[in-house]
């Protein structure tokens, strides 16, 4: 029987072949000669796609381990860009002190005295400073909110030593109760001026009780004398701020930013003043607040060479430990095939 059906094989081509044995079998059993090369080519597409699956699936085993290897290698490159800037401030503070009464002081020059020391006086205008925060303070480990405190620093007549034109300074952080309390003296200054003012019908009708009156005349004191104030300090920029810190609003006296420009124009100067923030350190212990800011923060970073260090090995250890779990994870597919 086998040897008959080899035979048939041989002589008939395959259509025949499929009619001959639908012949045998009962019409329910038919099977049209089409269906079989059909199911081959079903079979092959299906293959065919199941091996680019797998080749997708592939890739994207390797793809976390190739993306930690791109971030940690972008942290060298943020390392040595962090190594320069600060090695460029750390230069920069160690030259010389300038005088800015020999030069006009002005925002077109910040690029050329960003980061260097300056020594100016005046006289500061406290009715006119400007409280940026809330900032904090730690003070032997208890940590106490605050504000810097930005005062416009003005000329003062006659004195070839003074600045030429206002500039504003961050005398450095004070606590909130400064800044509540400057917020309290404008109203009083407003209660008493109302109290005070005097009708003028009503002070020309009196004129005659002012004579007669035994109260004695008051003499005005002269005007004291405008004491000078020394400033030594570094010139800054305007800070960037985060998308998580709130927009600055002046017309209700809310900073939560250092915006040179905005801040000149609050407070009555020219849009280009610049900027400069007091580094002195010889404060009087009977009068601590302002406290000037540290020198050497100036040349720290939240983020130092060392940290972006870590992070490199941190990055290239995951993706080194990725990679090989997607290898281990190829070789389990092969070894079941």
């Amino acid at each position: 029987m086998a040897s008959f059906s080899k035979t048939l094989t041989r002589l008939r081509p395959a259509g025949a072949l499929y009619s001959f044995s639908n012949q045998l079998l009962p019409p329910k059993y038919w099977v049209p000669p089409a269906s079989f090369s059909t199911a081959a080519a079903v079979s092959s597409s299906q293959s065919h796609d199941q091996e680019k699956g797998s080749t997708w699936s592939r890739w994207f085993l390797f793809l976390p381990g190739a993306i930690t290897f791109g971030l940690g290698t972008w942290q060298i490159f943020r390392r040595q860009d962090k190594i320069k800037m600060l090695e460029y401030r750390q230069k920069r503070l160690q030259m010389e002190p300038l005088k800015l009464n020999n030069m006009p002081p002005s925002s077109e020059n910040l690029e050329s005295l960003e980061f260097r020391r300056v020594v100016c006086r005046g006289v500061f205008d406290d009715g006119r400073s400007i409280y940026v925060g809330p900032r904090s303070r730690s003070i032997s480990g208890v940590t106490e909110n605050g504000y810097y405190v930005i005062t416009p620093l003005v000329p003062i007549a006659n004195n070839a030593e003074s600045v030429q034109a206002p500039v504003l300074v961050n005398r450095g952080w004070v606590p909130r109760s400064w800044r509540d309390k400057s917020f309290e003296v404008p109203q009083e200054r407003e209660k008493s001026s109302s109290i005070e003012a005097v009708p003028a019908q009503q002070s020309e009708q009196s004129w005659w009780w002012q004579f007669w009156s035994k109260k004695p005349k008051v003499v005005e004191d002269q005007a004291p004398a405008i004491t000078s104030i020394e400033v030594i300090g570094v010139v800054r920029g305007s800070e960037k701020p985060s998308i998580f810190v709130p927009a600055n609003d002046p017309n209700s006296r809310q900073w939560f930013y250092v915006d040179v420009p905005a801040i000149a124009v609050a407070s009555g100067l020219p849009e280009d003043s610049l900027l400069i923030e007091d580094i002195n350190e010889n404060v009087n212990p009977s009068n601590p607040y302002p406290v000037p800011k540290d020198v050497n923060t100036l040349i720290r970073s939240s983020v130092m060479p060392q940290d972006h260090l870590n992070y490199t090995l941190t990055w290239y250890s995951l993706s080194a430990a990725v990679t090989f779990m997607a290898f281990k994870r190829l070789k389990q597919k092969k070894s079941r095939r």
